[in-house]
C-alpha cells in the first residue's frame, strides 16, 4: 500500500447540513466494549500481505491478528476493511473519533498505523497503542541477472520494478543525489510491480520487506532464485517505521487491555506464525 490518497470532491449544502444533524456514533470505552461483546476493528484495504479482500473475505496478517485479539478478548469480531485516506491524521477522524457523513458505527480499535511520537502528539483525540511489528524497506533480485546487491552502486544500470509514489520509490529517487532514477520503472500498485519482476522484466524489486516476501512466497520462489536484502540509507527518507494500533483517547484501558495481549503475542510466538502463514519474517519493534 503506497501512502494513501484522499478522494477529495466539495461538499454541498445539503449534505453539510446532514452531517451538523446526524447523531454521532462514538468509539466506546472498555467496558462498554464487553457490554456489547463486539470489538469494532477498522484495517487497511488493499494492504497485502496484512489486509485485503480475497475470494470475498478479507485475508492477511492484520486479519488474523484482528480474529486473535478478539478471541483472547473473549469478543465477536466485527471487522472492516477501510480505504487509505490522505493521511494517517485523516484516517483517525473518519474511522476513530468523528467519523463519516452517514453515521457510520466508529471504530474501537484501528490496527498498522505508524506508532510516531508525533503522530500521537499531533492527534489529542486518539491513544497509540503499543507497537507489535516493524515495517522494513527492502530489495529482491534477480540471481540470473545480477552477480548480487548489498549496495545501492550494485545496482548498476538494472531496471528496478517499484510502486510510484511509494517510500521505496522515494528511497531510490534520493539515493546518490538521484543517480538511480533513470533505473525505475514504475507501477500502480506493488503488486503489479511484483508481477513484473516475477516475469523477468527487471532484475531487482523494491517495496517493504512483508510484501516482497508474501510475493515470493505465494510464486513458491526462494532465495535460491530471488535473495531478499536490506540496503542501509542515510538522509530524511526512513527505511523502517514501527507498525502499532491505536484507539479513541477516552478508550485506553481497551488500549491497555489490546497492547498486553500483543506482547504476550510476540513472547509466545503467535504473532511469528501469522506472519509465517504469508510467508513473512516476524520482526518485533525494538521494544519488544
Amino acid at each position: 500500500m503506497s501512502h494513501p490518497f484522499t478522494r477529495r470532491g466539495a461538499l454541498t449544502a445539503l449534505a453539510s447540513l446532514a452531517a451538523l444533524a446526524a447523531r454521532p456514533v462514538f468509539a466506546r470505552p472498555f467496558d462498554e466494549v464487553n457490554a456489547d461483546g463486539t470489538l469494532r476493528v477498522a484495517l487497511y484495504g488493499e494492504n497485502a500481505p496484512f489486509s485485503e479482500m480475497r475470494d470475498g473475505k478479507p485475508v492477511g496478517i492484520d486479519v488474523d491478528l484482528a480474529q486473535a485479539l478478539a478471541q483472547a478478548l473473549k469478543l465477536k469480531l466485527d471487522l472492516r476493511l477501510v480505504d487509505a485516506g490522505e493521511n494517517v491524521d485523516g484516517d483517525f477522524r473518519l474511522n476513530l473519533w468523528k467519523g463519516d457523513l452517514a453515521g457510520s458505527p466508529l471504530a474501537d480499535l484501528m490496527l498498522h498505523v505508524p506508532n510516531d511520537k508525533l503522530l500521537g502528539i499531533r492527534n489529542e483525540q486518539v491513544f497509540l497503542v503499543r507497537p507489535y511489528f516493524e515495517q522494513r524497506l527492502a530489495f529482491a533480485w534477480a540471481r540470473d541477472k545480477m552477480e548480487g546487491l548489498s549496495s545501492f552502486p550494485d545496482i548498476e544500470e538494472n531496471q528496478i520494478a517499484v510502486e510510484g509514489a511509494s517510500a521505496s520509490d522515494l528511497q531510490i529517487l534520493m539515493a546518490e543525489n538521484g543517480r538511480y532514477r533513470n533505473n525505475l520503472k514504475h507501477f500502480r500498485n506493488f503488486e503489479e510491480a511484483a508481477r513484473a519482476f516475477l516475469a523477468g522484466e527487471t532484475a531487482i524489486l523494491a517495496g517493504t520487506r512483508p510484501a516482497i516476501e508474501a510475493a515470493l512466497f505465494e510464486a513458491k520462489v526462494g532465495p535460491d532464485r530471488f535473495p531478499v536484502v536490506e540496503i542501509a540509507l542515510g538522509g530524511l527518507v526512513k527505511t523502517n517505521w514501527e507498525l502499532g494500533g491505536a484507539v479513541r483517547s477516552d478508550s485506553r484501558d481497551l488500549g491497555y487491555a489490546v497492547g498486553e495481549v500483543l506482547g504476550a503475542m510476540s513472547e509466545d510466538g503467535r504473532l511469528k506464525a501469522i506472519c509465517a502463514r504469508y510467508g513473512v519474517t516476524y520482526t518485533p519493534p525494538k521494544g519488544f
